[in-house]
């Protein structure tokens, strides 16, 4: 291995006070460590002597219970948005042993089979057998939907602008936001997604369980697991954090009765999961054999799992579905909601904002917060954050921004064609960093357009 020292000492006597100590430092040290490393000494004036810090993000499997909620939720959402683009739907979603409860509320020209939907995804998923405590032809599908209120179809139908204003004419001044709240969007040079590390390698290990499992690769597993990785980052000489190594793996996934975690089923997912999948440069080949570089169900048994072991919710892995706790949240989950709720689609297109500031080279980290006012069509505030990493002024970017995007919901709804049922598939395994095509909010198409407008290229003109 290559770039970076070996270790001198085994991985268990990293256990001790010191890596403790570390870990419980990483949160509050992350904020010190930004203003402190641009000098390269701390507040008292000496050398400062924390210079990398772990991070850690989870993602969990399709089988997970709160993920078997969230696909029902947004299964419903696509067959309504495919015989009706204008539907409104709110739709959460509960499954716990033997039970599906799907509520919330539904506006639209069509009618769906929710119980027909529901057992669909949870057999898809692979809950088909009542070994496996979830059976999708044995569950019960309790459904509880009643219409969207009308004091919210309003503001949305008619935005408080045109209300007040009756000679304004800008149709996207029309749709005003489904809801007031704050939403999030982060994009970073850490991979070729713009990223962060630890989130999308903790949703390549959760996909390739079930890739494992589906094509019978390791058929002794079950739909449910978790997976969890922590990565090291070190700081350069101008204060920016970047990842240099894999520290820590957990896998945690459901299993046939009868198997021994350490014997069997982990030496199985470090050969089938891991290592078809984990960056050779991020971890030296020799820590699969230390007893604590990758832990597998550390319990040492994961037998009763899915909505079996706990009950599922619609929405209850937000982090898990966004970026893994490097960026912040504003709170609001996106399965089941139609895309005038700003809670999604404003997410997405703060996503689509910050991804392209980043792919244009204007900072090498960006967080875009946008907040808005229920039936209000424009935002309530914009803020923008590089975090010492832009390359051009941020008021620049600002400027930018502004110019090339436009973050009114009606705007956002035609700029990424959110109208069309493909949600269903961002249910899972994260909404962002997929390079499925219809996730338009993963977009880099502005990123010319704002390099060009910081100065630093030259667009070519259209060929006659």
């Amino acid at each position: 291995m290559t770039g970076r020292p070996q270790r001198e000492k085994s991985r268990p006597a990293l256990l001790g006070q010191d890596r403790r100590q570390l870990d419980l430092l990483a949160p509050a040290a992350l904020q010190y460590a930004r203003a402190a490393g641009k000098t390269g000494r701390s507040s008292g004036g000496s050398a400062a002597t924390l210079k990398t810090f772990p991070f850690t993000s989870e993602s969990v499997t399709e089988g997970h219970p709160d993920k078997v909620a969230d696909q029902i939720s947004d299964v419903v959402l696509d067959a309504v948005l495919a015989e009706d683009p204008m539907g409104r739907v709110a739709c959460e979603t509960l499954v716990t042993t033997g039970l599906v409860v799907v509520a919330g509320e539904i506006t639209s020209k069509t009618s769906v089979d929710i119980p027909r939907l529901a057992r669909d995804t949870i057999r898809n998923i692979g809950y088909d057998r009542a070994k496996y405590g979830f059976d999708a032809e044995t569950c019960g599908v309790i459904v509880a939907v009643d219409k969207q209120s009308e004091d919210i179809a309003q503001g949305v139908d008619t935005s408080y602008e045109s209300q007040h204003d009756r000679a304004n004419t800008d149709r996207f001044d029309h749709v005003g936001a489904g809801d007031q709240g704050m939403m999030f969007g982060y994009a970073c040079r850490e991979n070729e997604e713009l990223m962060p590390l630890p989130i999308m390698l903790a949703h390549k290990i959760t996909k390739r369980l079930a890739q494992v499992r589906k094509e019978g690769i390791l058929p002794y597993l079950r739909p449910d697991g978790k997976a969890q990785v922590t990565v090291r980052y070190e700081y350069d000489s101008e204060g920016h954090e970047r990842p240099v190594e894999i520290d820590r793996i957990l896998v945690s996934t459901q299993h046939a009765d009868g198997l021994d975690a350490q014997t069997r089923i982990k030496p199985d997912i470090i050969e089938h999961v891991l290592r078809p999948i984990l960056p050779s440069e991020l971890y030296d080949e020799r820590s699969f054999g230390e007893r604590d570089f990758v832990l597998v169900n550390p319990t040492g048994k994961f037998v009763t799992g899915g909505p079996m072991g706990d009950t599922g919710l619609t929405g209850r892995k937000i982090v898990v579905d966004t970026y893994g706790g490097a960026a912040r949240h504003g709170g609001g989950a996106f399965s089941g909601k139609d895309p005038t709720k700003v809670d999604r689609s404003a997410a997405y297109a703060a996503r689509y904002v910050a991804k392209n500031v980043v792919a244009a080279d204007l900072a090498e980290r960006c967080e875009l917060q946008v907040a808005y006012a229920i039936g209000v069509a424009r935002p309530i505030s914009v803020k923008i954050d590089c975090f010492g990493t832009e390359h051009i002024p941020l008021e620049r970017i600002e400027e930018l921004v502004r110019e090339h995007f436009d973050l009114r919901p009606a705007a956002i709804l035609e700029d990424l064609r959110l109208r069309r049922p493909i949600y269903a598939k961002t249910a899972a395994y994260g909404h962002f960093g997929r390079t499925d095509d219809d996730f338009t909010w993963e977009s880099t198409d502005k990123a010319e357009l704002l390099r060009a407008g910081a100065g630093l290229v030259t667009l070519q003109a259209e060929p006659v």
